[in-house]
Formats: structure tokens, sequence, C-alpha cells
């Protein structure tokens, strides 16, 4: 891709250049999942344990799993979110979408049971589903005007990124 793309024309690709991280030992897999309470997704364990903890991915690319954040970007407030005791643990709430203003709105909705794993731009972040009847899926998080949009496993969200090029 990096060949392909040269001077970074493509979206979110000047952010990660097309780079991967090394992928994590299974030690590490393991202390997250117990510090939270959790059993990551099975497509997105194997993809931390055997293809990179992150970079090259959709948009600006694909956060690490403990990766930390600048506090002066918006990505840092809600990864500390994650965080919190119990927020991996309690079931993601939501089966289909669910529009409106969110969290920035008037309304707000619950996004608990999700890991927030990248960064779309404009206020948007891709989230990966922990806990709850869409375990492994990726949603789409427009905190500011559309709400929560639901897709596809983190593995065809991924390949779906690496086959668009």
């Amino acid at each position: 891709m990096a060949q392909e793309d040269p001077e970074h024309q493509r979206f979110g690709s000047s952010h990660h250049g097309y780079r991967l991280r090394p992928p994590l030992a299974e030690e590490t897999i393991r202390s997250f999942e117990q510090r939270h309470g959790v059993k990551l997704p099975d497509s997105y364990r194997s993809f931390l344990k055997d293809v990179a903890d992150g970079g090259a991915g959709p948009a600006y690319g694909l956060l690490g799993l403990t990766e930390e954040v600048d506090g002066e970007e918006a990505l840092h407030d809600l990864r500390e979110e994650s965080r919190r005791t119990d927020f991996l643990a309690t079931p993601f709430p939501h089966t289909r979408a669910w529009s409106g203003p969110g969290r920035n709105g008037n309304a707000s909705y619950s996004v608990k049971g999700s890991l927030v794993i990248g960064e779309c731009g404009c206020g948007t972040f891709s989230r990966l589903v922990i806990t709850g009847r869409n375990v492994g899926h990726v949603w789409f998080d427009d905190p500011g005007w559309g709400g929560l949009t639901p897709g596809p496993d983190f593995r065809d969200w991924y390949s779906a990124w690496l086959a668009a090029a």
C-alpha cells in the first residue's frame, strides 16, 4: 500500500504512514483482559497477537490496545473513559443504529462495553464492541450529529479497508 501511495494521498495515510506496530505478547493481551474483566473478541484478539498492535488501518489508523493518547487530542478522554472500572465489562446496550445528537448534544447514549479503536476525523470514531450482543463488531460513533451506526465484524471491517486500496 505504501508503494502504491508514496505521497500519502489516501485519507489518513499521512497519519499512520502505512506502518504497523509490532504484535502484542499473549501475556499483555491477557493482562488487559483480566484488568478489565473481559475477553476481547476473537478476530481483534488474533489481530493484536498475530498481526499488529495498531498502526495502519481505516481513517487515521488503528489505535494500539494500550496506546497512550496525547492529552490534547479528542481521543484522550475517550480512551480514559474506557479505562474506568467496569466500563468495558458492562454490555454494550445497542443492537441497532441510534440516531440523533449524542453525548455532545441534548440527548445521550451509552457506549459502555465498547473500545475506541480509531479516529475517523471531525469528532467521529470507530468503536469495537467488547461485550453485549454485537461483540466483535465495529460501530461508527458520531457523538455530535449522527449517533451510532452498526458495522461489520472487526476482521471484515479491516479487510474492507485493505481491499479498498
